[in-house]
């Protein structure tokens, strides 16, 4: 008699920039979802897979929670709240402070109405002593009536395989959603044009990231190479000159950085082309949201 199957969908949410990018990157031991220091990065509920031995769990990253200012907001907003509804396990992330904002109150509102495990997953530990550890814990754990609670760092993967072990126990059984081999669902044109989305929000000041969306016009895998055009979409005229830089110094830099990540990512050669475009307000224009991918029908509702 074959061995039973467990499967489930784990959600990890949490404020803007506490590491939830690079965690699920950390499990999956590959990046697929982007990462930056500057908040609001993820714009999109992005699924990792992880499958070992009997059990597979879909690892959901979301948009930081956090105060939306355009529709664009109000739909990551949207997103990381349906997720954890939608999901058998949740993975609360914060940092090691005793401090609790209004970010990590309203989360902390939203979990106590969930009736999915939510397990507390301190991050960057590696930046902090053990008794602010600690003294976290005492904090939070007064706060909400959280499963387990495991300390971690995402960035050097101490304590990862404690929290798979933790995981583990609370995904029921049932038969695997993804085949044994997937490590996520995300087609490769998205990706490719969110690893150039990361290197213009590393590579570009703090005015810009916000306002920029990329888009992938063509992607063309030939015998020995995968030709690319890529858009950057920003708002402004004044946005494009700084994205293209003085002697295109800065759309090569971007170019550059981007192309290797995604030679690494396809195993192949890569041509990549940049182009420039402006969409005034394309952030509060809905034909525009949803021909970027980041809103569908199902999201019609988020205002």
């Amino acid at each position: 008699m074959s061995e039973k199957t467990k499967s489930g969908f784990v959600s990890i949410i949490g404020r803007p920039n506490v590491g939830k990018s690079t965690l699920m990157n950390k499990i999956i031991g590959q990046k697929i979802a982007i990462t930056s220091s500057k908040p609001q990065t993820t714009r999109t509920k992005i699924s990792t897979v992880y499958t070992k031995g009997n059990t597979q769990m879909v690892f959901v990253d979301t948009p930081g929670l956090h105060k939306a200012k355009n529709k664009l907001g109000a739909n990551m907003v949207s997103t990381a709240k349906r997720s954890f509804n939608e999901s058998d396990v949740c993975l609360y992330l914060i940092e090691a402070d005793t401090y609790i904002g209004e970010q990590d109150e309203n989360i902390l509102s939203l979990l106590r109405t969930v009736d999915i495990p939510v397990i507390l997953v301190i991050n960057k530990i590696d930046k902090v002593e053990k008794v602010k550890v600690f003294e976290t814990i005492e904090v939070f754990s007064k706060q909400g009536n959280f499963a387990e609670v495991v300390p971690l760092s995402a960035k050097n993967g101490k304590n990862i395989d404690t929290l798979l072990e933790v995981v583990e126990k609370y995904i029921p059984e049932g038969p695997f959603y993804y085949d044994p081999e997937t490590l996520t669902d995300q087609p490769e044109r998205q990706i490719v044009g969110e690893i150039v989305r990361e290197k213009c929000l590393r590579c570009l000041g703090d005015e810009i990231p916000h306002g920029i969306a990329v888009t992938i016009e063509s992607m063309k895998f030939n015998k020995g190479a995968v030709d690319i055009d890529a858009s950057i979409i920003c708002e402004r005229e004044s946005h494009k000159g700084m994205i293209i830089g003085k002697g295109a110094s800065k759309i090569k830099e971007i170019g550059s950085k981007a192309r290797i990540d995604i030679e690494k990512m396809l195993d192949k050669k890569v041509n990549l082309k940049l182009f420039v475009k402006i969409k005034e307000n394309w952030r509060d224009s809905d034909y525009m949201l949803k021909n970027f991918g980041f809103i569908g029908d199902e999201n019609d509702d988020y205002e």
